[in-house]
């Protein structure tokens, strides 16, 4: 698989999850070809709330939804948790001290449809407690507030409300 010129290239998976290449972003998106993302649920420092989040309404994928999962598509020769500290950083300014580490939650791998074209994803998703500033990149966050467990839940028991669906997934198994 190439890039076409002046595009993103993301690592590609096979469905066990397996690194087997590269691709254009735009390209795994079309073709529903398997690969990565990686996530950091951000916690206040008791764990008591949860950060979540809405798109903006120019992402490429799942535009103007909401997600409690600060993170993006592993890139070419990154690991999931690479992805997932240079993701916190860029979308919500958590800037890490090296060398520390993120437990990993959950994953999951997620065969699903955005526009009526297929979408497969492995999601790796870690957690960060974490009572400091943010600050989101206006490109890719709209708006953000902490709610607790009980409040995200209760929006999502909406099968309506416009969330990210992978994470929708991974999320109904993290909360208390």
């Amino acid at each position: 698989m190439s890039a076409q010129p002046n595009s993103e290239v993301i690592a590609v998976y096979d469905q066990a999850g397996n690194v087997v290449g590269t691709a254009d972003r735009a390209t795994v998106y079309r073709d529903g070809i398997w690969h990565a993302s990686a996530g950091v649920l951000v916690r206040s420092g008791d764990g008591t709330r949860i950060y979540v989040h809405r798109r903006t309404d120019t992402k490429m994928v799942f535009a103007g939804m909401h997600d409690c999962l600060a993170g993006g598509v592993v890139g070419p020769g990154e690991t999931p948790t690479q992805t997932a500290v240079r993701e916190l950083a860029e979308e919500l300014g958590i800037t890490l001290p090296r060398g520390t580490t993120l437990p990993l939650l959950r994953t999951i791998s997620w065969d699903g449809e955005w526009h009526g074209k297929p979408m497969r994803c492995h999601l790796f998703a870690y957690e960060l407690r974490y009572d400091g500033p943010l600050r989101h990149q206006p490109e890719e966050i709209a708006d953000g507030w902490w709610w607790t467990d009980a409040e995200l839940a209760a929006h999502l028991a909406d099968p309506t409300w416009p969330f990210v669906p992978d994470t929708r997934i991974l999320i109904e198994g993290v909360l208390g």
